[in-house]
């Protein structure tokens, strides 16, 4: 203990208290500092004090603070995987997509139309034009689709102008198929589909090579390739879990020797295809499995409920407008959530003019913690839209300084001074400051009419003593 301070190993103890936020306030976001985080907040703090649990109380006011949460946002690894259910039988459940940015064909064909039935893995690539409205896709659909394998339950897709507009929607809600539309900007949801995209681009690489707008007359054997190839995850070919059997491809066509030809009846035709059927559903289940176990790595569950205020990540690809610029904030908030559609999807209550879909990804959002009491700094705030505050000096009055001519000797500058400390302390009064008007007035005339500064030294009293500058006043009233 110290002149009524307390030090712990040459650090000041800081008591329970507004002192503690203050201190916070100025080690993390002052004028000199950069809203670092929590280590080196309290590294900067445990340089000159002490408190107990200081760590726990840096580590709460970073969390709360809210220019490091808007201007430091980022995808969290929020959220455990959470698998589609497992399909029972082919082309019950569908997922669909398109492929981009190809080619103009000599048909005036530039896009692929994907489908993918997701028990079979089994796809059909379905050429089309960008501009093609939800009509011209459902013509399409039913054409290529509907007549050989029958209506679907479900179809998983994106949020596509297209899938989302009035007619797609009207037309399987009458049909009776359930549409299951993806988080915006959230691929994983539909990442069958994305994955058969880079399969379907990587053939067709392979195969065009330099003729690019050959692509339409390719698609064919692609599909088939595709389709007859096995798959990673069912352990056999799309063909094989809906037909039963692989399609002959040339190399079955070369004349082998055969020792015995097995013919199987209509009970043993139908025990088999059952049988597949049920390993590829274990297959399916197996492998969803496996990739739960390596998403959920490095993963955090979090569940959100509806009424919880959450900061929002700003997508580059989502707010385009919000994120033009690399200095712009990274996060927008707090937002409250108005609906909980699963673990993984909110829909929160936007304001109108972001104009986006209001459905989120967890990894978007970002729990919102509340607000730590402000103080007001002590050092310079930046002002937004105008120069630095102007801080003045205190005690200061708009009257201008007392100009007094004449020489400033030593006594002159003494007697200032006293006037000044005392307009300071505000103890003059009225009549003190005339009085000192008026001796001021006759140093000045004294000073003037005398010859030099040496003959003022030389000034005395009627009592023959040899006086200072300061005596001159005794002198001019007798």
């Amino acid at each position: 203990m110290s002149s009524s301070f307390v030090f712990r190993a040459n650090h000041l103890c800081v008591p329970v208290g507004s002192v503690r936020l203050l201190l916070l306030q100025e080690a993390h976001g002052g004028g000199l500092m950069g809203h670092f985080g929590a280590k080196k907040t309290e590294a900067v703090l445990s340089t000159h004090f002490f408190w107990p649990k200081m760590r726990r109380d840096i580590e709460r006011f970073v969390s709360r603070c809210t220019t490091c949460q808007k201007a430091k946002s980022r995808l969290n690894p929020h959220g455990l995987y959470i698998p589609l259910p497992v399909p029972s039988t082919p082309w019950e459940d569908l997922s669909m997509d398109f492929v981009l940015g190809l080619p103009r064909t000599k048909r005036g064909k530039d896009s692929i139309f994907v489908v993918v039935d997701r028990f079979s893995k089994m796809a059909h690539f379905i050429p089309c034009h960008k501009s093609d409205d939800a009509v011209n896709i459902a013509n399409l659909f039913f054409q290529d689709i509907v007549c050989l394998h029958g209506m679907p339950s479900t179809i998983v897709s994106d949020r596509d102008a297209k899938f989302l507009s009035h007619f797609w929607r009207t037309l399987w809600n009458k049909l009776g198929t359930k549409l299951l539309f993806s988080t915006t900007c959230h691929p994983q949801t539909d990442g069958q589909t994305e994955v058969v995209n880079r399969t379907l681009s990587t053939m067709l690489r392979a195969v065009l090579k330099k003729n690019l707008k050959m692509w339409e007359d390719c698609l064919p054997h692609v599909e088939f390739a595709y389709n007859r190839a096995v798959h990673s995850t069912t352990k056999v070919s799309p063909f094989q879990v809906v037909y039963g059997f692989n399609p002959c491809a040339p190399i079955d066509l070369l004349p082998l020797p055969t020792s015995e030809r097995v013919h199987h009846d209509a009970k043993e035709r139908a025990d088999f295809i059952l049988k597949l059927h049920q390993t590829t559903k274990d297959n399916i289940a197996k492998m969803n499995e496996r990739y739960r176990v390596a998403s959920n790595k490095g993963r955090k569950e979090i569940k959100l409920e509806p009424g919880d205020l959450v900061w929002l990540y700003l997508r580059k690809d989502r707010f385009p407008d919000l994120r033009k610029s690399k200095l712009m904030l990274r996060a927008d908030g707090p937002f409250k959530i108005i609906e909980k559609i699963n673990d993984n999807a909110y829909k929160l209550e936007l304001p109108p003019e972001f104009g986006v879909s209001p459905t989120f990804n967890i990894a978007d959002l970002k729990p919102y913690l509340g607000e730590e009491d402000e103080l007001e700094s002590r050092t310079t705030p930046l002002q937004e839209g105008k120069d630095d505050e102007d801080i003045s000096p205190m005690h200061v009055t708009d009257t201008p300084p007392m100009v007094i001519p004449g020489p400033l000797t030593r006594a002159r500058t003494r007697q200032l001074n006293q006037q000044r400390n005392k307009k300071a302390l505000g103890t003059s009064t009225g009549e003190e400051r005339s009085k000192e008007g008026v001796q001021v007035k006759l140093e000045a005339q004294f000073v003037s009419k005398s010859a030099s500064r040496d003959s003022l030294h030389q000034i005395r009293c009627p009592d023959h003593k040899r006086t200072p500058f300061s005596a001159i006043h005794i002198c001019l009233e007798r």
